[in-house]
């Protein structure tokens, strides 16, 4: 990973994330998100997707959860969602604590791509969705620092790629004053003054 460790532990943000979770009430279920289309119910499930997804490409078990786009079906939670998130979550950290993770070819969303570039996008997921879901919910959100850094960094290096309309909306300026987290924010296409209301 380029100016960072290659075992960047991704356990603290994981934790962050699902402390958030943890807090979320069935009343929220139903409550818009930053996310187009997505209530936080679907936030969840596709939190809870792309966790079993980035732990199976960490550990290169590559199957349905890697080969599956995350665009081919509206997300959703089942019933057992608040035991099998954080239990995702913990499994995904893990399978990153293994360098091997870095390494070679793997799969996520149904792309090759570096094991490298897998483990920034999976940084960039949990950073900018934990965000997301803290917004939604009302919640206040300190991401791991090393992952924010991480994640910043990546959409940073992100801007002038031909293919980031793909992934990310277009990026939305932040102020000189503005703190790390809303930049990352910003670079993700979000406007880091969302609010449920807005």
């Amino acid at each position: 990973m380029t100016g960072t460790s290659p075992t960047l532990d991704l356990g603290p943000q994981t934790a962050a994330l699902a402390r958030l979770a943890e807090g979320v009430t069935d009343e929220q279920l139903r409550d818009p998100t930053p996310c187009p289309d997505y209530a936080v119910r679907h936030l969840l499930g596709h939190l809870t997707g792309l966790a079993a997804a980035f732990r199976d490409a960490g550990r290169k078990d590559l199957g349905v959860t890697t080969d599956t786009s995350p665009g081919a079906a509206l997300p959703d939670i089942g019933p057992g969602w608040r035991a099998e998130l954080p239990r995702v979550l913990a499994e995904l950290a893990d399978a990153w604590r293994d360098a091997a993770a870095w390494t070679g070819m793997t799969r996520a969303g149904g792309v090759d791509l570096p094991g490298e570039v897998a483990g920034l996008v999976a940084v960039d997921e949990l950073v900018i969705h934990g965000w997301d879901l803290a917004r939604a919910t009302g919640r206040a959100y300190a991401p791991d620092p090393a992952a924010l850094r991480v994640c910043h960094d990546f959409l940073a290096a992100s801007v002038d790629d031909p293919g980031r309309g793909e992934i990310f909306g277009p990026v939305v300026p932040t102020g000189p004053g503005a703190s790390l987290l809303d930049r990352a924010v910003g670079l993700s296409g979000r406007d880091p003054g969302w609010n449920p209301r807005s």
